[in-house]
């Protein structure tokens, strides 16, 4: 046989191979698209991809909007990936509460893979790396922060840094995002690394942006794809691919950081969290499935500071945006303020109690803006049925807790912004079962250490701004930030308004 003919059959072999393992990843990609028996129904999806497309603009309406055709329970096909959505209170309470080890796992998806290896602690799988990460974190923060009655004044202390920095622009407009993000971020750095971060520290900063970006990026269409086609990472573009550059950046930054903190360190007198961590990888060096390691630390540490840092920055972002917004509102909260602390002295966690409206404004300014709309998501642990549908094991879990905060089961006119909801007849804050702006279950103690206190810090904080301060703005017409940029954590977006401004008043009767 010549040479060309040779090659020629070396070609066609190729091209019947490669025709061969398309035909077998169609097949298998068609199988996997399957829904398992008694599954819940949900929208048809497209070939290869299913539903995916479909989340590309606001996926936390569109699920919600499902739901009024689907029920409560529905299910979506993430590109061969199934995926059980929950909305409304009533189905998210049935799951998270009734059965909350069935659905306290994490989903092993590609991208929580690559980027954590399912180890640290908010995307570790429900076992022993969950359970000593989560009473490391708790017993840290309840000794080096909110268990010890001096945090406060550390607390008052960085409130102070922030207004300072706010006094620098003389009453002009300016975005506060930076410093808001900085000095929240504080507070967990005093408990992470016993010091804070100046508001000029550039690589800080830095560091906190790329992680807000990733907030982002972890939720666009390409990451979604990639979670269904992994294959897909060896493109050289697309957002995964910023995302994985941005992550590897940020773990070098907290390597770095982690080592800075660590010198001076006396083995079992810990000053913080990473002394903390250090001593159990010690305690634990012997053992031999011990989940205690560097890699972990390093992730424990950035998702601590991520956890906590983008939902209180924009709880506080959202609340100075409704003040500018709605200036009776802002004259409410003043009044009350000082009415209660009076002029020479800042508000404390004790006098929450005392200020039932601006407590009211900030549980309102959870449950309209949906700071985590979607949560994080969850996986079952094993085989379960809820109301009648079969959930296998590992099955992909969404809690839409945008759907539990617009529930007009539990919520009358819901996309009305009122925070006298929150408020009985006789003035006092009264709580709403219904208002779960973190989550429910077994997973709450995987963030509450993080998230619980962003909203009593956030009470105190706009507390003590509007103390000292007053917020005006050009309003909607100016380009006032008045609706959501999607991510993972709901923030305000900075354009110019193609929505009206939300009704503000008492629901109809």
């Amino acid at each position: 046989m010549s040479a060309g003919g040779s090659g020629a059959a070396l070609w066609g072999a190729l091209a019947a191979s490669s025709a061969l393992l398309l035909f077998i990843f169609l097949i298998r990609q068609v199988l996997r698209q399957r829904r398992p028996p008694g599954f819940p129904p949900g929208p048809p999806g497209l070939p290869l991809v299913g539903n995916i497309l479909a989340l590309a603009g606001d996926p936390h309406v569109y699920m919600w909007k499902q739901s009024k055709i689907h029920g409560e329970i529905f299910s979506l096909d993430l590109g061969g990936i199934s995926t059980v959505v929950l909305n409304g209170y009533d189905a998210v309470k049935e799951c998270l509460m009734r059965q909350s080890d069935v659905f306290a796992d994490r989903p092993s998806l590609p991208l929580f893979l690559k980027l954590t290896k399912m180890g640290g602690l908010l995307n570790a799988k429900y076992g022993r790396c969950w359970t000593e990460h989560r009473k490391l974190a708790v017993s840290c923060f309840r000794n080096f922060g909110y268990g010890q009655k001096s945090f406060e004044g550390r607390i008052c202390e960085e409130s102070s840094f922030f207004l300072d920095s706010v006094d620098t622009y003389k009453g002009k407009a300016f975005d506060p995002k930076h410093l808001t993000t900085i000095a929240v971020s504080n507070i967990s750095n005093l408990i992470l690394f016993g010091e804070r971060f100046r508001y000029d520290d550039d690589d800080f900063l830095h560091m906190i942006e790329i992680f807000s970006e990733n907030i982002e990026l972890a939720t666009s269409a390409w990451v979604f794809l990639y979670n269904a086609f992994p294959l897909i990472g060896v493109l050289p573009f697309g957002k995964h691919q910023q995302l994985f550059r941005n992550a590897s950046e940020v773990y070098d930054f907290l390597f770095q950081i982690i080592q800075r903190f660590s010198e001076n360190r006396k083995p079992h007198s810990p000053r913080h969290f990473i002394d903390a961590y250090l001593d159990e990888m010690e305690r634990n060096a012997a053992d031999p499935d011990s989940t205690y390691s560097t890699e972990n630390l390093i992730f424990s540490v950035g998702e601590l500071i991520i956890a906590g840092t983008e939902t209180t920055t924009n709880v506080l972002r959202w609340a100075v945006l409704f003040m500018a917004l709605y200036p009776n509102i802002q004259v409410q909260v003043r009044k009350e303020i000082d009415l209660v602390v009076g002029p020479n002295r800042a508000p404390t966690f004790e006098e929450r109690g005392s200020l039932p409206f601006t407590e009211a404004v900030l549980h309102e300014v959870l449950r309209f803006c949906n700071i985590a709309p979607l949560g994080i998501f969850h996986a079952t642990s094993r085989d379960t049925v809820v109301r009648g549908y079969s959930i296998p094991e590992g099955t992909t879990v969404i809690t839409n807790l945008y759907s539990v905060h617009y529930d007009e089961k539990y919520w009358r006119d819901p996309e009305i912004f009122y925070p006298e909801r929150f408020l009985d007849s006789a003035g006092r804050f009264t709580k709403k079962e219904a208002f779960v702006p973190f989550s429910l279950g077994e997973e709450r103690p995987r963030c509450c250490q993080r998230c619980s206190p962003a909203i009593s810090r956030s009470d105190t904080n706009v507390a003590r701004y509007k103390h000292r301060r007053e917020v005006s703005g050009g309003g909607p017409t100016a380009g006032t930030p008045t609706h959501h940029r999607w991510a993972a954590v709901g923030m305000p977006r900075h354009r110019p308004c193609d929505k009206r401004v939300p009704a503000v008043g008492p629901p109809q009767v």
